[in-house]
């Protein structure tokens, strides 16, 4: 395979800019990596290598047996006879996973083209689909059957047998169709090509580094009941992991509180940010110590944050915090 290639969020230009200074306060809050195994099975989430076989709905449904849990989700169906990265997050993280759906996603795929075509126009070809596309949902999909452009951020072509089998990796947009591109791929070479085999290798920020089985998960959470925690600590990532490509704003102490009950974030609560936030944005919000206290809507953008000392930064849509986990600031 080559070298990793990268998503839009991961190729944006940016740099964490001061608002004001603050000291951390060791006694309130906690490193999301220093959560106990309890705590990060409420507000965990997993990288699943899921098999062949199953839906995507019955793997989850097994994570929940495996870990005794009555709560998880999943981001992003799997046909069943697509393996590779399924996130399944539970307890309170479950939503967080609606912050997966429009992030990136990479494959790789096993392509037959129906007759012989040379390599250099398989690989022509294929490459003139690195751009934004126009995709109608296959007959069989749970989205309403309509034209939508999608776009693919990149396709790298590794290797062509008998100017038919095609082996290539693909980074794209959310809800992109793997099936159908390789249907109008087949197309453009004035034949007929189907996808024969796909893995899901990447999800936003998860890729195979933080990828388990079902076996590794269930192995994991036996030596967990016999009292041993290292091997599923490994496995159970926090909640944060899956805001790591949304732009993020670190707040005041005394802001988080508020927020936690709902809310709006005001800038005078902002102690860093991000600079590329625009507005629309998604942004995740902070503690100082990196937990996620809520996600919300950029009302403005980073040079207004910047500049402005008052008004409303973020509208805040979910809350992931527990109210009363920092206490309540009274203004003297």
């Amino acid at each position: 395979m080559t070298k990793l290639m990268k998503f839009p969020f991961e190729k944006e230009n940016k740099e964490i800019i001061i608002k004001q200074k603050e000291i951390i306060d060791e006694s309130q809050g906690a490193d999301p990596n220093k959560r106990t195994l309890n705590e990060s099975l409420d507000y965990g989430i997993i990288n699943i290598n899921k098999p062949q076989g199953p839906s995507s709905h019955q793997v989850t449904d097994y994570v929940k047996k495996i870990l005794e849990i009555n709560k998880a989700g999943h981001s992003g169906t799997l046909d069943p006879n697509v393996t590779g990265s399924l996130i399944i997050a539970f307890g309170r993280s479950t939503r967080v996973i609606h912050n997966l759906l429009k992030a990136g996603k990479e494959y790789v795929c096993f392509m037959r083209i129906h007759k012989k075509v040379d390599d250099e126009t398989i690989k022509n070809t294929i490459k003139s689909f690195v751009t934004k596309i126009d995709q109608m949902p296959p007959v069989r999909s749970a989205v309403k059957r309509r034209k939508r452009q999608r776009e693919i951020y990149y396709i790298n072509v590794h290797e062509i047998k008998d100017n038919q089998n095609v082996l290539f990796t693909v980074g794209c947009e959310a809800g992109t169709y793997i099936r159908k591109l390789c249907h109008d791929i087949g197309l453009k070479l004035n034949t007929k090509a189907h996808m024969q085999q796909l893995i899901r290798t990447r999800v936003g920020p998860f890729d195979q580094t933080t990828m388990h089985s079902l076996y590794e998960l269930k192995d994991a959470f036996e030596l967990y009941k016999q009292g041993d925690e290292e091997e599923l600590k490994k496995i159970v990532l926090p909640i944060e992991t899956a805001i790591e490509h949304l732009p993020k704003i670190w707040i005041s102490n005394h802001a988080v509180d508020p927020l936690c009950h709902g809310t709006d974030l005001a800038i005078p609560g902002i102690i860093k940010f991000e600079s590329n936030i625009k507005e629309k944005d998604t942004i995740a919000i902070l503690t100082l110590k990196g937990e996620l206290v809520a996600t919300g809507v950029a009302i403005i953008n980073s040079e207004i944050i910047k500049k402005d000392e008052k008004g409303i930064a973020v509208k805040i849509k979910k809350v992931f915090m527990k109210k009363n986990t920092y206490p309540k600031y009274e203004k003297e």
